[in-house]
């Protein structure tokens, strides 16, 4: 169906007071219906027998899917778009680390250029319908990355909220981590919204757990850990994490990202894990993007599919969502900002449904961000999609570009996708 959805969407700025009538939007059971926005939330949701007519003030969604507003929980907004400049010949994680590693000795990643890929991908990410990112940022001492992001973030102010991690670079512990910690304490000063780091990565990995989250608590911040990204089932520092939340009795959000060799474990031990990951409320986020991208390069046969154990997690009551990671860069050279290929790599790799896969990358996604509902339920955020798809399996299969984009109620993308076929041969 053909369908203009501009008309006085982009001026109405959701007033208080302001009601909206989003007309004859799609829900995902079928239904037809006109959603009543108001204060930036939805109000209450009329389920009609036929197209509504137009109000003045009103959008007519045309019949289109309307869904919960996609989240982008995992991202690397410093490293977007840098596949064609910073090359990782090798395709792995410890090649792409070099090549950054590499490229910033140089001097090629510069603030301004930075500054610039960070507010393209958070623009990229906006119009495919994410109106949340959480961005891992290295701070590193004498690295001005963070300080070019929180620019970035000020340029697309509006369009998407931004969360920020600290991501430490390694070692963090002993002697050898003093400048890295230095750089972690300075971040906190310049500005983020949770500690983040790579424990199996570091020499000591039960200290540098203890000191993110030692710091993290004086800060008052969340912590959000990459954990256990590699395929070496004797790791599992997942459960170390776990163990110490629950000891300490920490109160602030934890999300463990990754958690790739808790697929490794036998049965009985990815249950006793995911129990204690329970217990200590951490949200998972497999990563299936990045992951698929740079694990399992060496093993010929019986490849792993390099994904978390989210069966045993979810039976366990964990809260799993899952994201991006890298978007065009050395980890991952592929990637289209678009959550909707996320989800359908949960479908191929992680054997989700097609409706499960959505909501891991939607509601779950923003839950596990701590964000307010936003669930296309009366009363919740009015940040939701259109688009142009018969159903959530269709969306993510064709992931059309025919889409708009509502951020508290006020459209902040619209994309229209056409196509025309040569008349020859027909």
């Amino acid at each position: 169906m053909k369908c203009s959805l501009d008309h006085g969407a982009m001026k109405w700025n959701g007033v208080n007071g302001m009601t909206k009538i989003f007309h004859n939007a799609r829900l995902e059971n079928g239904k037809l219906v006109d959603l009543h926005v108001s204060d930036n939330h939805i109000d209450y949701i009329t389920e009609l027998d036929k197209f509504s007519s137009i109000s003045n003030d009103g959008i007519d969604l045309c019949g289109w899917l309307v869904l919960p507003g996609m989240a982008e929980p995992h991202a690397h907004l410093d490293k977007a778009l840098t596949a064609e400049s910073v090359p990782n010949p090798a395709g792995d994680l410890s090649g792409a680390i070099e090549a950054w590693i590499s490229a910033t000795a140089r001097g090629e990643i510069t603030y301004e250029d930075t500054v610039r890929r960070a507010a393209e991908a958070m623009r990229l990410l906006a119009s495919k319908g994410v109106t949340a990112v959480r961005t891992h940022v290295n701070v590193i001492l004498g690295s001005r990355a963070l300080e070019a992001v929180h620019e970035a973030k000020r340029l697309v102010q509006g369009l998407i909220d931004v969360q920020i991690v600290a991501l430490t670079i390694n070692p963090m512990t002993g002697e050898e981590g003093k400048d890295h910690r230095l750089a972690l304490e300075k971040a906190i000063e310049t500005g983020v919204d949770l500690v983040g780091g790579c424990p199996h990565l570091d020499p000591d990995p039960s200290t540098l757990i203890k000191d993110a989250l030692d710091i993290a608590e004086d800060a008052g911040l969340g912590v959000d850990l990459h954990v256990d990204e590699m395929l070496d089932e004797s790791v599992l520092t997942l459960h170390d994490l776990a163990k110490q939340v629950m000891d300490r009795g920490f109160d602030k959000p934890v999300t463990a990202s990754h958690c790739v060799t808790l697929g490794m474990q036998s049965l009985k031990k990815q249950k006793e894990v995911a129990a204690d990951v329970a217990k200590a409320n951490i949200a998972v986020l497999p990563l299936p993007q990045t992951n698929l991208f740079l694990q399992a390069r060496g093993i010929a046969t019986a490849t792993p599919r390099a994904l978390t154990a989210i069966k045993a997690l979810k039976e366990a009551g964990v809260l799993v969502a899952a994201g991006a990671d890298n978007v065009q860069d050395p980890f991952n050279l592929v990637g289209r900002s678009d959550p909707l290929e996320t989800a359908s790599l949960l479908v191929l790799a992680a054997h989700e449904t097609p409706e499960i896969a959505y909501k891991m990358v939607s509601t779950d996604a923003r839950k596990a961000m701590n964000l307010e509902i936003a669930d296309l339920s009366p009363g919740s955020l009015a940040d939701f999609i259109a688009i142009d798809a018969p159903s959530v399996r269709g969306a993510i299969a064709d992931a059309p570009m025919s889409r708009k984009v509502f951020k508290s109620g006020v459209l902040i993308s619209s994309s229209i996708q056409t196509t025309e076929m040569s008349p020859e041969g027909l």
